[in-house]
């Protein structure tokens, strides 16, 4: 499997063609990947994060043929980009509105509010929005219905699992979500990060499988701390990662252990949780 390059152009099928951002890091693996769908008019998903480079590398690719700019989501190295090449294009901006508390892109406005199951209809392509809240809110993936490509965003992502983080992340609706893509017809995923996914239901299968053994293992901890703080529970939960990623993972942790609450496994007294047996 070849490298990902920032900023070179590759081809994924004769409507697709990816080019990344160079925003390499922890969180967003090789960096954000940008895909073009289409030969006449074109769409634009993800255009990832407000880079010159990258936003000038898009304007080259989908020139004035640019129709439509789709985003799966407003985390910061996903949508920023849209109001530059909205305003270098007039392309039409599609996508959910960020959710309040500042944190996301809020200046993301969509002309178009997406919702699931709606179809963008362009020359010789199909999109269909599949609503897929959990790692945010506002998560649509964008299904190419001729070629049974699915663009999964952050819901799923090649090479390592995403952070759940409330308030806006939620564990009970991601789970959902990727259940809602085993009844989907998909024979690959396009990722946000990393590169294309061609056994899609099995790589849910096994995010499946991670996530409910990830709940197990933080049940096993409080059944045996039999209370802890979020700082105290991770590192016993999160002993098979870095210790640097602890911070990200008590995201995650907080994540499950709504969950839990909301099951009527765990509850919570002042700063520390306790499991319920």
């Amino acid at each position: 499997m070849n490298a990902i390059r920032p900023g070179e152009v590759v081809t994924l099928s004769e409507r697709v063609r990816r080019l990344t951002a160079a925003n390499p890091g922890v969180m967003t693996g090789p960096g954000t990947n940008s895909y073009v769908v289409g030969e006449q008019s074109l769409a634009l998903i993800d255009p990832g994060p407000a880079l010159e480079p990258h936003i000038e590398a898009l304007l080259r690719l989908a020139g004035t043929r640019l129709r439509w700019i789709l985003c799966t989501h407003t985390h910061q190295d996903h949508s920023p980009a849209a109001a530059a090449i909205r305003a270098a294009t007039q392309a039409q901006v599609i996508g959910m509105p960020p959710p309040g508390g500042g944190r996301q892109d809020m200046t993301f406005a969509p002309d178009w509010i997406m919702r699931d199951g709606e179809r963008l209809q362009g020359p010789g392509f199909t999109l269909r929005a599949v609503h897929t809240p959990g790692h945010a809110s506002n998560h649509l993936c964008y299904l190419l219905e001729e070629e049974r490509l699915l663009f999964t965003g952050d819901h799923v992502m090649q090479g390592s699992t995403v952070v759940i983080g409330p308030p806006d992340g939620d564990m009970s609706a991601y789970l959902a979500s990727l259940d809602k893509l085993l009844h989907l017809d998909v024979a690959r995923f396009a990722p946000g990060h990393g590169h294309p996914i061609d056994t899609p239901h099995e790589e849910v299968h096994k995010l499946v499988r991670h996530r409910l053994g990830r709940e197990q293992k933080v049940l096993r901890v409080l059944d045996k701390l039999h209370r802890g703080s979020l700082d105290a529970l991770v590192v016993a939960a999160y002993d098979d990662v870095s210790e640097k990623l602890h911070p990200v993972a008590r995201r995650s942790l907080l994540a499950h252990l709504l969950k839990l609450e909301s099951d009527g496994r765990a509850r919570r007294e002042g700063d520390d949780w306790i499991g319920i047996s």
